[in-house]
């Protein structure tokens, strides 16, 4: 584990405790756990929810042998959005929500993407172009012309 991660770990902690502590305060105990409880129990519902709406995108997709998109992602965003809404704590909850409605899952794609594509050396960003030169198929029920030479062209195909 790296030390940005853990420092960010340890401050996301913090944070929630301090929050928890504030709302304490504010509410009173009783209704803070109370709230917490409502908010784990409306994260299993979510996820329930938008986890088998996005399973069964998934399955339709392979069905068809179509690519998985962002079916895949949004499944990833779900599971660890309905994990955020489990786990105690009220802003993890709200990153939770973020993930899992379907409304606001674009907000922590685009900043995953973003992330992601900053690691990602130049050449591996953006559109990639390949180029791949192969023997064009040659018909072996033509008899060749005696004293020609039979020559193969080659075709392009690109990717």
């Amino acid at each position: 584990m790296t030390s940005r991660l853990r420092t960010a770990l340890g401050l996301g902690a913090l944070a929630e405790v301090v929050v928890f502590i504030a709302l304490g305060a504010a509410i009173g105990w009783g209704w803070t756990i109370l709230a917490a409880l409502a908010t784990s129990v409306l994260g299993w519902v979510l996820l329930a929810r938008q986890g088998t709406k996005t399973l069964t995108e998934l399955r339709l997709r392979a069905q068809e042998h179509r690519a998985p998109g962002t079916a895949l992602g949004d499944a990833g965003l779900v599971a660890a959005g309905g994990a955020l809404m489990i786990l105690p704590g009220f802003l993890g909850d709200v990153l939770g929500l973020m993930c899992l409605l379907p409304g606001t899952r674009k907000l922590p794609r685009a900043l995953i993407a973003r992330a992601v594509l900053s690691r990602l050396p130049d050449r591996a960003r953006g559109p990639v172009r390949v180029q791949s030169t192969r023997p064009a198929q040659v018909d072996p029920r033509v008899e060749p012309q005696p004293g020609v030479a039979r020559v193969q062209s080659t075709r392009v195909v690109e990717g």
